[in-house]
């Protein structure tokens, strides 16, 4: 009986290896996207990209689920407004409805990437807020107003789980100005979001941004 010395054995099975059809990979998340329960659509690879904020060990996890959140609905707000937007339990007002038609027509924004000086802004107003029951912008101590870095900055009362966060700013109920909804989708590119508690809605979130 002859036998194959190695080398040639391994040449075989080179050549064996070269007719067996490859398979496709298809790269998937290790969890499901935030959005993932309203479509797996979100699932997909190419979505990866909006958790921006995955390395920023100074916000927590919720807060760094906000600008996953918003950096989705920035690059995709056709799948936004068709998944999330028609499935939300939101109150079907005049506002949630231009928000839709916004969103049905919107050209995809720049992903939003976390940056320390926001974040240290939004969090010093966020916990002064929170502590004296305020609602609004403006910064009541000399620490909160040293640490101003925004130049577009939205405030929530009320909620704490991320997509809410995002659903009250988008929609913008009885503003008229929609300046939340605007800031939200506007031509940003850093973000801060801190997340605390409020003595009189439970909770406050401040997001602060910059060019």
């Amino acid at each position: 009986m002859k036998f194959l010395s190695l080398p040639s054995l391994f040449v075989c099975l080179l050549v064996f290896a070269s007719f067996i059809p490859a398979k496709k990979i298809r790269l998937s998340t290790t969890t499901p996207s935030p959005l993932a329960s309203y479509s797996t659509a979100w699932n997909d690879a190419k979505y990866l990209k909006c958790n921006t904020a995955t390395m920023a060990n100074y916000m927590t996890a919720a807060e760094k689920e906000v600008i996953y959140v918003l950096n989705l609905a920035r690059l995709n707000p056709v799948l936004f407004a068709n998944t999330v937007l028609k499935k939300y339990p939101a109150r079907h007002t005049t506002y949630y409805t231009s928000l839709l038609n916004t969103m049905l027509k919107l050209k995809p924004a720049k992903l939003l990437y976390p940056d320390s000086l926001c974040f240290a802004g939004a969090k010093c107003h966020a916990v002064n807020s929170g502590k004296e029951g305020y609602v609004g912008h403006y910064r009541s101590t000399d620490e909160c107003r040293k640490k101003w870095y925004y130049t577009g900055e939205c405030c929530d009362y009320g909620h704490n789980k991320p997509l809410d966060i995002i659903m009250s700013l988008l929609i913008d109920e009885s503003v008229e100005s929609l300046g939340h909804r605007k800031i939200c989708l506007g031509d940003y590119k850093k973000i801060g979001v801190s997340i605390q508690p409020h003595i009189s809605y439970r909770y406050n979130t401040v997001i602060d941004f910059h060019y």
